[in-house]
């Protein structure tokens, strides 16, 4: 018998726990007459298989190749075993082996469970929490794994008889859907004001009102509006002190997403993927009202991703509501997000007329995912649900290691050996709430992966609170400390999967790092791999007076610009105007004689103040606004010139500087003679890609990448511009695709830049 069989342990690695995987390899064993059984193991899947040495192969081969759409296979390890006959296959109780498995992100809802959420003669029609192995939440319900229902927040709700039919049928969709759940056993939906009836029908209504709703997501509370509705949308910008900065709208199908947004098959493609992010796109034809997105030529879409946001708009039959909604996190600017029943009660009060909620409760929050598509490629500018925990390959071994990130767009991050995992995205270091959400997201990324650091990796700024933690928690571990620009560049380099002994010409362009010297760099040019970098040139210094300040009011930043370039502050300028005149009189005294002003080599800084002079923004109620609205004038127009940077031979130190003088000078000029400001824009989006392609001929080597990175290349119509000009003149371009180029992926170069060193 044994010379007809074979008999085999396959551990299967990688994201196979809540995707169906242990399904697909019941039915995949039964339709190749193979018997033996598969279990959940804190390593992986293990699979102990038997049968003919052909179907053996064939079924190794559909593990590989074919497994579920949302399963991610690191490795199989095949161990052989003696046949020993038998019949059937069974899937057994989880076992607690070594090594790791890898969580599954929260996915949008299938089409399987969409045709049943809307089919009056299914048994889960309008059920607010139909989900599948294909689909549903996840990530934000895990407590730890393997991935049972015991260590979920399911573990609440108990299967009815029917639904643990399901849950026990290998011919089913749901067999071993750990979410699984129907009316009968389900979680429920609340309503918060009494006496309303049925809790959607209300939601419902109060969005055709014109009012606000808190509704209880997969990942936290999104506070909800009729995005047609400008009374509303204007309230809840003023309840989210949320100024000028652009809110997010969902819609129920890709044909709305169609008409409030430019959408082309690449765009429909990520729109409706299973990760559903946030996706940003050129205004449609069809308007939202005005304080959606005010100044902004880019709308924020995602299409709705539960069965719940799927009901809200309701189903053939119910009265007409909103088609478009604004759906933004619920919280004040600069707080994490809400996501605990608890903390609604006492933060959404003063936000939201009334809260949809449920009793399914969120074990760990989780953002929107934000991206863009830049010529056809995605860009992530927020890498969070859908996307994390997903692990990221690493191009070398690393020990493991905890990286802090940055107190911007903060993420942490977790390596053991090839693979990274980065969090989902916890916002601004500003208050102890953030520390906390920064502390719990740590705790539970080390839960999840097994990794226990033995090392810590921060940015170098003395004052990050990111940092101050890694310091302040390290015990007898070691704190590697990684200057800011360095870790973008290694970000980069490791997404695209360059060797550890790999270097390339860095382009890092952001707003603010620490830089080597104590100054602010920003605009820097670097020869770097992974264990180090050498600065070849940057911007040139300008004093940035007043710190965060001159970062609200781009004015003051166009100010010290002419003052270092040696341009006179003539009222004609917009900027000087702008300017009162007894700031104006501070401001040169600070200029003079240095008194509150720290040096920049900023590129961020240096779209402000062009988007100043430009009569573009004047001051900002949200980072890099001035860019954002200087770019969007600036993308349709395709100028004569460009204005022209001029790079100085290396000093005594050997870094070049990059004088911005004559750009300044330019600008002014334009401005003066009455250019629009889209033309001065795209004068100036020319000039910066013309600069990065001199930088990358006069500092480059031949066969050297040149690496785009830093958060100024968020900036769509820059980057685009500077790929292309850097690709046609045979340079080998790296920009990022996986993880943002703005601080959010700080922490993955970090990972890189302290294992290496």
């Amino acid at each position: 018998m044994s010379a007809e069989r074979g008999r085999c342990r396959l551990l299967v690695r990688g994201v196979v726990q809540g995707v169906g995987f242990r399904p697909f390899v019941y039915s995949t064993a039964a339709e190749l007459a193979l018997t033996g059984s598969v279990a959940n193991d804190s390593a992986g899947v293990t699979i102990d298989i038997e049968g003919a040495p052909t179907a053996l192969r064939e079924f190794t081969e559909r593990l590989r190749h074919r497994p579920p759409p949302l399963a991610v296979i690191e490795s199989i390890e095949r161990t052989e075993l003696p046949v020993r006959g038998g019949t059937g296959f069974h899937i057994a109780g989880t076992t607690r082996g070594s090594g790791r498995t890898l969580a599954s992100p929260d996915v949008a809802i299938c089409a399987d469970c969409t045709r049943e959420l809307t089919d009056p003669a299914d048994r889960r029609y309008r059920h607010p929490f139909i989900n599948c192995t294909n689909c549903g939440p996840r990530f934000t319900i895990i407590a730890s794994l393997p991935y049972d229902r015991d260590r979920t927040s399911m573990a609440d709700f108990a299967m009815c008889e029917r639904c643990a039919r399901e849950y026990h049928d290998p011919a089913d969709r749901r067999f071993h859907a750990q979410p699984i759940a129907c009316p009968d056993c389900g979680p429920s939906l609340t309503y918060s004001v009494a006496g309303s009836g049925d809790p959607l029908a209300a939601a419902r209504k109060l969005l055709r009102e014109g009012g606000i709703l808190a509704v209880k997501g997969i990942g936290g509370y999104h506070l909800a509006c009729d995005a047609d509705n400008e009374d509303a949308v204007a309230l809840l910008r003023v309840r989210k002190r949320r100024g000028d900065k652009p809110f997010a709208v969902m819609v129920a199908d890709p044909a709305t997403a169609g008409a409030i947004a430019d959408l082309d098959d690449d765009a429909a493609e990520i729109l409706t993927a299973p990760q559903r992010p946030i996706l940003l796109l050129p205004r449609g034809t069809r308007p939202v009202a005005a304080s959606v997105a005010p100044g902004n030529r880019d709308l924020g879409v995602m299409l709705a991703y539960t069965p719940l946001h799927l009901l809200l708009f309701g189903l053939p039959g119910d009265p007409p509501g909103p088609d478009v909604l604004v759906m933004t996190s619920a919280n004040l600017g600069g707080e994490p997000i809400c996501y605990t029943d608890d903390d609604a009660a006492h933060r959404l009060t003063d936000l939201a007329d009334a809260v949809l909620g449920h009793n399914r409760r969120i074990l760990v929050p989780c953002d929107d995912s934000v991206v863009r598509l830049v010529d056809g490629e995605e860009l992530p500018i927020r890498r969070s649900r859908g996307y994390a925990p997903l692990p990221l390959a690493l191009p070398m071994p690393v020990e493991p290691t905890v990286a802090v990130g940055a107190d911007v767009k903060n993420t942490c991050a977790l390596a053991d050996g090839r693979y990274a995992w980065l969090s989902q995205h916890i916002g601004d270091m500003d208050d102890l709430a953030t520390l906390r959400a920064f502390e719990a997201a740590e705790a539970h990324l080390e839960e999840l992966t097994g990794v226990r650091p033995r090392q810590l990796a921060a940015d170098a700024h003395p004052g990050y609170r990111s940092s101050a933690w890694a310091h302040r928690t390290a015990g007898e571990r070691s704190v590697s400390s990684v200057q800011h620009h360095h870790a973008h560049i290694a970000a980069v380099m490791g997404e695209h999967g360059l060797p550890g002994s790999a270097t390339v010409t860095g382009i890092a362009f952001d707003g603010t790092g620490f830089g080597a010297d104590g100054a602010i760099w920003g605009g820097e040019i670097l020869a770097a791999g992974y264990k180090g970098f050498r600065r070849l040139a940057h911007l040139a210094y300008v004093p940035l007076p007043g710190g965060d300040t001159s970062v609200h009011r781009p004015y003051r930043m166009a100010l010290a610009h002419l003052y270092a370039a040696g341009i006179d502050w003539s009222e004609s300028i917009g900027s000087v105007a702008a300017c009162p005149p007894a700031e104006r009189r501070i401001l040169l005294h600070q200029l003079t004689t240095g008194l509150g002003c720290v040096p920049t080599s900023s590129m961020g800084r240096l779209f402000d103040a062009v988007s100043s002079l430009a009569g573009v923004r004047h001051r900002v109620d949200y980072e890099a606004q001035a860019a954002i609205e200087l770019e969007g004038l600036a993308r349709d127009i395709a100028p004569e010139h460009a204005y022209r940077f001029e790079i100085t031979d290396p000093d005594s130190d050997g870094v070049a500087r990059i004088c911005p003088a004559p750009v300044l000078a330019a600008v002014v000029a334009d401005a003066l003679a009455g250019a629009g400001a889209g033309l001065i824009g795209a004068r100036f989006h020319a000039a910066v890609a013309e600069l990065i392609l001199d930088a990358a001929c006069r500092f480059g080597e031949p066969g050297v990448p040149v690496a785009l990175s830093g958060g100024v290349f968020q900036n769509a119509l820059l980057l685009s511009l500077a790929r292309r000009r850097l690709q046609d003149n045979g340079f080998h371009v790296i920009t990022h695709h996986r993880v943002p180029p703005n601080d959010g992926g700080l922490a993955f170069g970090q990972l890189l830049a302290a294992g290496a060193g």
